[in-house]
């Protein structure tokens, strides 16, 4: 399935406003008291994830009625994505942040055409950043309603390469790849916003083991990649959507190709 990148546009615009609702009632359901819920995977769910799903797959279906969308909270397993072209959606990425109150969990979307992430949106409402991108070259960060271009230019000091890490405690070869990268420092950061503050430039790279599923990364590998940015694995290979299980392989993220620039 091909679309039209001003079709594309359209569509990421509008879901903006249902981004800033569903992240409105995110911080709503925290304030009043979560509903916690433990799924099959061990994995904590709030009533606010379920809010926040229902939101999304309504506005996102209104305007592609036609193609499917998998999301995190209603996905099946067990069946396998013989799908092309359709929505991966997490509507909170971090929800342990989320419960414990912390300010970087994220609402996603992402639209895959063809198996590649072609339209991403990621929210960070306790932050109040909106990110988006439709194509190589359209991605944005939403702003005092204004759009600021994102093209991953260092915004890191001189000489220093920062770096992000899903643990406090990488593995060996974690730090291996961070040393390669001749890395200064890291931070541990949750969620997908870690893509976005590198499309931004506020953090060089980001490298972690095979771990997490598609809905996870797919919003923000497309706004990373729109604003100029490397997703791949660690051996430089692409990476795809529409896996049987899900599942995404090891991820080396970049802010460009040389990161000391």
């Amino acid at each position: 399935m091909s679309m039209n990148q001003n079709k594309i546009k359209d569509i990421a615009e509008s879901l903006l406003k249902t981004f800033f609702k569903a992240g409105k009632a995110a911080i709503d359901e925290k304030n009043k008291g979560f509903d916690i819920k433990i799924k099959s995977d061990k994995s904590p769910v709030t009533n606010g994830d379920l809010i926040v799903d229902e939101i999304l797959r309504k506005d996102i279906s209104l305007l592609t009625p036609d193609i499917p969308i998998i999301s995190e909270e209603t996905v099946n397993l067990s069946v396998e994505n013989k799908n092309k072209t359709f929505w991966l959606v997490d509507p909170i990425d971090g929800t342990k942040e989320y419960i414990n109150n912390k300010d970087e969990y994220t609402l996603n979307a992402a639209l895959v055409i063809n198996s590649r992430p072609s339209l991403g949106i990621i929210f960070a409402p306790e932050k109040n950043r909106m990110f988006f991108s439709y194509g190589p070259g359209f991605a944005y960060e939403f702003k005092n309603n204004k759009k600021i271009t994102l093209n991953c230019k260092k915004k890191t000091p001189k000489g220093k390469i920062l770096a992000l890490s899903h643990s406090e405690n990488p593995t060996q070869d974690i730090l291996d790849i961070l040393k390669k990268n001749n890395v200064s420092s890291f931070i541990k950061m949750s969620s997908s916003y870690k893509f976005c503050v590198i499309a931004s430039g506020e953090f060089d790279i980001y490298t972690c083991r095979a771990r997490a599923y598609e809905w996870d990364i797919a919003a923000g590998h497309a706004i990373l990649i729109h604003a100029g940015g490397i997703v791949t694995t660690p051996e430089g290979k692409e990476i795809f959507y529409g896996k049987k299980d899900y599942k995404n392989p090891p991820l080396l993220i970049k802010r460009s190709k040389n990161i000391n620039t």
